[in-house]
């Protein structure tokens, strides 16, 4: 197979760990016997110190050209005070619409080997295993009006706006995906307060009618994020809305051990756009110790969704695991001075591995 891939490394680690994405996909494509084109492209603070934009067309058009789209992270804090059109993170956004990407998918599973990493007991921890799916082109992020009215005047608006629509196709996705697993999806809203929640949860009510296989509760926001630290282990998809999935996976990763782990796989539009949960991590940028795992990962489940490889999605999957069970870590997953690897050799020895497994 003959694979496209668009490659964005973006700001801070982003271009680390896409180094390290990039070299497992290469590794798996020739063992399998399949061809990888993977083209770099800017995007982010790079993109605004080039073009004065964020997300110039010609990404765009190559992303929308390409099989799938791997992308760092994006953010840079030199651009702050630019006005939110202007800032890494609307090149993110556009990207995300432009793509139709409306199905974010962010697993988070406990792998047995880093049961220490956790802030959390191994009675509690042990076991955990969920995908979060969140809704990534309404809400907040994308609701309109949103301003900052100049002039001295104190006050700034953003408008969470949903449409039937738009929660009956991210709950279809949750319940299909449900069936692949343990048959239970988690409804996250706030329907005690918020009209949109209150839609939300109405609507999802309706489609599960649809997947009478599959078990359906529904939790306030609030109270999932303390039931997500207090019992991780009862959750397997849990379905939300765009600014409460964000914050949910945020914590999601703190409770497997770190948030450079996760990755995500963002579908619904022509090409599925792939990137870590992580962010830019200026504080560390170049100094080649991020942890490129959820960059890693996010390429299985490139290969998983764009490509229907599921052979060689668990492959690089199974390395992962086989090389924390040996007990290689990155910084972040080390305590009390511990040694660690760095970046590039943590994406060497998930090479090495693939062969194994």
């Amino acid at each position: 197979m003959k694979m496209r891939i668009a490659v964005l490394p973006g700001d801070g680690i982003g271009p680390e760990v896409t180094a390290e994405a990039v070299l497992v996909l290469e590794a798996v494509a020739r063992l399998f016997g399949h061809e990888i084109n993977p083209g770099s492209h800017i995007i982010g603070g790079e993109a605004i110190r080039r073009h004065n934009d964020p997300l110039p067309d010609a990404t765009l058009d190559t992303c929308l050209e390409s099989d799938a789209v791997l992308l760092g992270a994006v953010g840079d804090p030199a651009f702050d005070n630019y006005p939110t059109k202007l800032r890494p993170e609307a090149g993110l956004l556009r990207l995300r619409r432009g793509l139709g990407a409306f199905a974010n998918l962010r697993p988070a599973r406990l792998f047995p080997a880093l049961v220490e990493s956790s802030p959390l007991k191994p009675e509690v921890i042990n076991g955990t295993d969920m995908v979060i799916v969140r809704e990534l082109l309404g809400g907040l992020y994308f609701g309109e009006p949103r301003y900052v009215k100049d002039a001295g005047v104190s006050e700034a608006v953003n408008t969470m706006r949903y449409t039937v629509p738009e929660i009956e196709r991210i709950a279809r996705v949750a319940f299909e995906l449900a069936r692949l697993r343990r048959r239970k999806v988690t409804s996250v809203d706030k329907a005690n307060v918020l009209e949109c929640s209150k839609l939300w949860r109405e609507t999802v009510k309706r489609v599960a009618a649809e997947y009478s296989d599959v078990k359906l509760e529904h939790q306030y926001v609030d109270s999932c994020a303390m039931a997500l630290v207090a019992r991780p282990t009862s959750f397997d998809v849990m379905l939300t809305e765009n600014l409460f999935g964000d914050i949910l996976s945020d914590e999601a990763g703190a409770v497997v051990g770190s948030l450079g782990l996760l990755a995500s796989a963002s579908i619904g539009g022509p090409v599925g756009l792939y990137e870590p949960v992580h962010g830019t991590a200026p504080d560390i940028a170049g100094r080649g110790i991020a942890n490129p795992l959820g960059a890693i990962l996010s390429g299985a489940m490139m290969l998983r969704y764009s490509f229907k490889l599921e052979t060689e999605a668990a492959a690089i999957e199974k390395a992962v695991e086989a090389a924390l069970a040996d007990g290689l870590r990155t910084s972040d997953l080390v305590r009390n001075g511990e040694k660690f690897v760095t970046t590039h050799q943590m994406g060497q020895e998930i090479v090495s591995r693939l062969t194994r497994v």
